[in-house]
């Protein structure tokens, strides 16, 4: 979603209105405008939308219970992943694309379902341009600087050409497997010089029993043939776009699965393992 400068005229009142906001909260007057254009049109901006959470993904509770249709009518900019884990979810431009364990992408369908995702109606509060990229590391540091608080959940739409990209994809995998386990046998793929974009998200510390915390990101290329789970990269010169989130809906599954799990415990190490490691073949 890219964003199109409007011009239009209001009352003085208005603008003396807008500008005492803008001096008292610290945000932009284009911040507070688009806000207030996406409630007065019933558009969930700044609202991210998560199907099930972090810890049930830990356990292998991969029935899915929400589908791509569902999805698409809470977001346009997304990631997650598919019923039984079988691959990659990257949700850009309202469209929905699984990145298979056969190195495939394909368009999901509308009535695919998933048992794990996040979604926004992406809308840039900011952009920056971060350069010589060496590492998925690096970025995050570098994203860290883009960032305006330790607290706040922020998504990511980041374009460029990337010299370098590996990614993974989970397998197809029967639901009580754990993620740590069902993820030592993903499918991993490098590729070099292709023109693509990044989207996901920053999670801060204390919502580690939903979301993911820390960067989670995935990857499509331009020509929607290649993209997964983004495990490392290298990249001369990238755009970032950064949408705050201010708002969390949770889907919760009515599955007796998860309804009946334990979903106690610190999955913070599992989820390290799982998310960012190295492991498949």
């Amino acid at each position: 979603m890219t964003s199109v400068p409007i011009q239009t005229r209001v009352s003085a009142s208005i603008w003396r209105a807008l500008e005492e906001r803008s001096s008292t909260s610290g945000q932009s007057i284009a911040h507070i405008v688009q806000m207030a254009l996406a409630e007065a049109l019933d558009v969930e901006h700044q609202t991210i939308f998560q199907v099930s959470t972090s810890g049930a993904i830990v356990q292998g509770l991969y029935q899915g219970c929400v589908t791509v249709a569902d999805l698409r009518r809470h977001g346009d900019v997304g990631l997650g992943t598919f019923e039984d884990l079988d691959g990659e979810m990257i949700l850009i431009d309202g469209r929905c694309y699984q990145a298979r364990s056969d190195g495939q992408v394909v368009e999901a369908p509308d009535d695919a379902l998933t048992p794990f995702a996040s979604v926004v109606n992406f809308a840039p509060d900011s952009e920056g341009e971060v350069e010589g990229v060496t590492s998925l590391d690096d970025l995050d540091s570098r994203l860290d600087g883009l960032r305006t608080s330790k607290n706040g959940i922020v998504s990511f739409r980041i374009t460029g050409h990337f010299q370098a990209m590996h990614v993974r994809a989970a397998c197809r995998t029967p639901s009580g497997v754990d993620l740590v386990t069902a993820t030592s046998a993903q499918s991993l793929f490098e590729y070099h010089d292709v023109p693509g974009t990044l989207v996901g998200f920053w999670s801060p510390e204390y919502t580690q029993a939903i979301s993911i915390a820390g960067y989670h990101l995935h990857f499509i290329s331009d020509d929607r043939t290649k993209g997964g789970h983004v495990l490392d990269l290298n990249a001369e010169h990238l755009h970032v776009e950064v949408n705050d989130v201010n708002d969390v809906r949770l889907a919760i599954p009515e599955t007796t699965a998860f309804l009946e799990a334990d979903l106690t415990g610190d999955h913070s190490e599992a989820l390290d393992v799982a998310e960012r490691h190295v492991r498949g073949q």
